[in-house]
């Protein structure tokens, strides 16, 4: 029989040597201490988060709150351990201070009383996630700490759970620490040091009073906005108290990514990889179909046929839902990952449900419908916008192919990790579509020499570039799509268009008429239906007509086909908003993911994108950019000559 090594009691004076060396060399910290301790931090940082598990009680989702700080401590329960975590917090202290002159201790715990204590003896009148978030801030030094305090009791303020806000409380007349505990630095030795301390309390309404069951979303909203809250305090304390000028709060964050984070980032993309959505759910029989629609005269809705799944759907969620995602401490990280997962799932329902009624119930879920004031825009459109028949002469797929390759070669010449292609398709007959990094071309494709150029920029300036600007990060999530990423990936795309001289009426009038064919799906419209109101209310050619039906009526009903609409206002508003073109460039993301990738930036988890859109160097290009940062609305867009 083999014995197995002791685990140890104390914490060994090696051990503490060690830290204070890697802490003087600028080395992280990750270490586990006896009785379920542990010890993260991240790099040099003149502040610590501290959770000191209870000696008695379930304090079940705590810890949680410092887990996800770039510096964080949670000291086991055990009284004999009490000296041990306190000479640790000294020796860490000692060893950072002189580095910055000044150090911050924040211990954090939850309000105790009947509500913590899960001890009610009937049932709550109220969800409990309807209580109203709490917050008490204690500390001796608050007329020194005014600023941080000022800073913390803000950003807390601004924290709402099921809409209700919270109730933030500040004291000086309770000390920094959980009550019944000792200071884990004594008064006089956190002075000499030049340590200060705060202590937030927080209302635990992150889980059940009575079976101590955590609430997992009421959990990670708390965290992530408290998350935020300290390292607005933290910001507050260095640009007071030390020399170190940090440029922004967030980028007192968590750099070090642990391996928990890499194998769900790994796992997520596996799933994500074995199958590709839109090639999967786009008819393989598209001309033969048509053929059979003109015979028919457009009285009969076309049958549509599809690729077999090369993958179990039941499988894939299997696979799905066992990812460790609630192993990942970074609240940021687990909150994207999450999202990603839930979207996967819904698009793989999607795929088993492919030509029945329920895969539009599915679209809607992922894409959305038609808003009213989307509908609005799309209708002015058609109504306002005429139609201009393009008399340029049409390239065909080989010599559009040849186009692409050439653009393809230019952005390899800037950066070696562009290795993206193009590929002619029999199965797709006609059209373009972007799958990873290969741009595939219907083999019987032809476009409007006057399009060539917007189409190109559409295709390879934004859908392959914001692949491979995410494949060059850390996360494959960049490049296969953050969560509801292609509302802004296509309103960025159609801009393109724009900016290059390439969104002409057809076009735009093109982006509505699919707005409303998917409003007319979503209303109980047939194919048929919409083929006529398309061809007779709107005057569309039957092969323009059908195409936009097919789009729309695909796999049972798909909803995206709004999007390029939608997000090209919402473009216009970004940049009218003063947003900026790089962060849309980092890779594949949605627009509320945009201040996340700022925070990873700037925690240096993330880096700028290695290739831009040569476009954006074209002659007119900036003067139309600025045109459209003085607010236009979609309508104007055909009026601008620059």
């Amino acid at each position: 029989m083999i014995e197995q090594a002791a685990k140890p009691k104390t914490i060994s004076e090696e051990l503490l040597k060690d830290v204070c060396e890697r802490l003087s060399e600028n080395k992280r910290v990750r270490r586990t201490l006896p009785q379920g301790g542990r010890l993260h931090i991240d790099r040099q940082l003149p502040f610590l988060c501290v959770y000191r598990q209870p000696v008695r009680g379930n304090d079940v989702g705590t810890q949680r709150f410092v887990e996800g700080e770039a510096s964080f401590l949670i000291a086991p329960s055990v009284p004999s351990l009490r000296k041990d975590i306190a000479l640790l917090v000294r020796r860490v202290v000692e060893t950072l201070e002189p580095c910055f002159g000044a150090f911050l201790l924040v211990e954090i715990w939850a309000e105790a009383g009947t509500f913590a204590e899960g001890n009610l003896s009937g049932e709550s009148e109220m969800s409990p996630t309807q209580y109203q978030p709490g917050f008490l801030i204690t500390s001796k030094d608050v007329a020194r700490l005014e600023k941080s305090v000022a800073a913390l009791r803000k950003g807390l303020q601004e924290i709402k759970v099921s809409k209700v806000a919270s109730d933030v409380q500040v004291t000086g007349q309770a000390p920094a620490r959980p009550p019944g505990l000792p200071p884990l630095l004594p008064p006089g030795e956190a002075k000499q040091l030049q340590c200060s301390s705060l202590g937030l309390q927080i209302r635990p309404i992150y889980r059940d009073p009575k079976t101590q069951q955590v609430y997992p979303a009421v959990l990670g909203t708390l965290r992530r906005c408290v998350g935020r809250s300290l390292k607005q305090a933290f910001f507050a304390f260095l640009r007071n108290h030390t020399r170190f000028y940090p440029p922004h709060y967030q980028s007192l964050g968590r750099r070090a990514v642990v391996k928990a984070v890499w194998e769900v980032d790994r796992q997520l993309a596996e799933v994500a990889n074995s199958f590709d959505f839109l090639l999967q759910i786009t008819p393989v029989n598209v001309e033969p179909a048509w053929q059979e629609f003109q015979r028919t005269g457009g009285q009969k809705t076309p049958v549509f046929r599809y690729r077999p799944l090369a993958a179990e759907p039941s499988e894939l969620k299997r696979r799905l839902h066992q990812i460790p995602i609630d192993r990942i401490e970074d609240p940021t990280l687990a909150e994207l990952f999450r999202e990603k997962q839930d979207e996967l799932d819904r698009k793989i329902t999607m795929l088993s449900d492919v030509a029945t009624s329920r895969f539009l119930f599915g679209s809607l879920q992922v894409y959305g419908g038609v808003k009213p004031s989307m509908r609005t825009v799309a209708q002015e459109v058609l109504e306002q916008v005429r139609e201009k028949r393009s008399t340029a002469k049409q390239i065909g797929s080989a010599d559009f192919a040849a186009r692409v390759l050439d653009e393809i070669r230019h952005y390899q010449d800037v950066y070696s990790g562009f290795q993206a292609t193009a590929s002619i398709r029999d199965d797709l007959y006609s059209g373009l579509m972007v799958s990873g990094g290969t741009l595939l071309i219907g083999k019987h494709t032809r476009v409007p020499a006057d399009r060539v150029e917007a189409l190109i920029q559409h295709e390879v300036g934004t859908h392959l570039i914001t692949y491979f600007n995410g494949k060059s990060q850390p996360f494959r999530q960049l490049d296969l799509g953050l969560a509801g990423y292609e509302c802004l990936q296509e309103g960025l795309a159609v801009l393109s268009e724009f900016l290059v001289g390439g969104l002409n009426n057809s076009r735009l009038r093109l982006l509505a008429a699919r707005v409303l064919a998917v409003e007319g799906l979503i209303e109980g419209a047939t194919f048929v239906d919409t083929f006529r109101r398309l061809t007779g209310d709107y005057q569309f050619a039957k092969r323009v007509a059908y195409t936009i039906a097919m789009r729309v009526y695909r796999g049972g009903g798909l909803t995206k086909d709004t999007l390029y609409l939608e997000g090209l206002m919402k473009m216009l508003v970004y940049l009218h908003g003063g947003g900026e073109i790089e962060p849309l460039l980092v890779g594949k993301l949605a627009e509320k993911h945009i201040p996340i990738i700022r925070e990873l930036q700037l925690r240096r988890v993330l880096s700028g994108p290695p290739l831009y859109p040569h476009y954006l160097d074209y002659p007119n290009v900036r003067a139309r950019l600025e045109r459209l940062r003085q607010g236009v609305s979609v309508l104007e867009l055909p009026r601008i000559t620059l």
